[in-house]
């Protein structure tokens, strides 16, 4: 997709307002992943669409990378089909130009740095923030890239009215922690333990530590991710952070159920998001 011609990208800020809208309305954040092309790019536009109707504040569209570094076995499968069937990047942006037509909930993308840095052109991070920005989507979370050496990328997003998502786990050091807190502009996206995506049964008992450690140095929404599967998780999470992050489990229904899985699985964590979050 060429950026020439296309829509002016909003200005940064989407992300969290999003995030702290659903707060204000007594509800964490429901932020979904979905991996683009899985398991084919007409039906993940559709199981995307589908989160969004059923109480997805966020999307985080996939763009699949051959060494996920960051992801579990449910999620290296799945876009592991998309590769497969020969989606590149450029078609899936041109997924996202029409999802964001379709859908007032705000997307970003996910993928990983090195996908960004060979996407091509003259300055090649400017390159992909610019044509991101042009299929309307929101923002980014680059996992691999740590926020001490992620300035070029925000400057690159801001640029074209990006937001930046980065990571912070259970095992990162304060001077970690402070380097998220300066450079995100969206929310930071905080790990429930160390390891790679997928549902467990319980979660790591590092998470709320890990989110009162990022409160102390940003005003900035806290969103967990990593091993939230079901409605209880959700709630539970809710009950500390600013926004709940599921992956594996909607990939799963995506596989198993189409759109009307997604969104019977969606709905239901929308619902422990509310629960969780009134309990506080």
């Amino acid at each position: 997709m060429s950026a020439a011609g296309a829509r002016v990208a909003p200005a940064t800020g989407q992300v969290a307002r999003a995030v702290r809208a659903a707060n204000a309305q007594g509800r964490a954040a429901l932020v979904v992943y979905l991996p683009a092309g899985y398991p084919d790019m007409a039906t993940s536009q559709a199981c995307l669409e589908a989160a969004a109707d059923a109480g997805a504040d966020l999307l985080e569209v996939g763009f699949p990378y051959s060494d996920p570094l960051m992801d579990g076995p449910t999620i290296q499968a799945a876009c592991q089909v998309a590769l497969d069937q020969g989606y590149t990047p450029r078609d899936d942006l041109a997924m996202c130009a029409d999802l964001t037509q379709r859908t007032a909930v705000p997307a970003l993308v996910m993928t990983y740095y090195n996908l960004v840095w060979h996407y091509g052109g003259v300055d090649r991070l400017d390159h992909f923030a610019a044509d991101a920005a042009a299929a309307g989507l929101t923002g980014a979370i680059l996992p691999d890239l740590p926020a001490a050496e992620g300035q070029p990328w925000a400057r690159a997003a801001a640029a074209h009215g990006l937001d930046t998502v980065f990571l912070a786990a259970p095992a990162s050091r304060e001077q970690a922690l402070d380097a998220i807190a300066q450079v995100t502009t969206g929310f930071v996206y905080a790990t429930s333990t160390m390891g790679v995506t997928g549902a467990r049964t319980a979660l790591g008992a590092d998470a709320q530590p890990l989110v009162e450690r990022l409160r102390a140095r940003t005003d900035k929404p806290v969103c967990v991710g990593l091993g939230v599967s079901n409605r209880a998780q959700a709630a539970e999470v809710a009950g500390f952070a600013d926004g709940v992050i599921v992956g594996s489990a909607v990939v799963r229904a995506a596989g198993e159920g189409g759109a009307p899985a997604v969104a019977e699985l969606v709905a239901d964590l929308a619902a422990g998001c509310r629960e969780g979050h009134a309990a506080r």
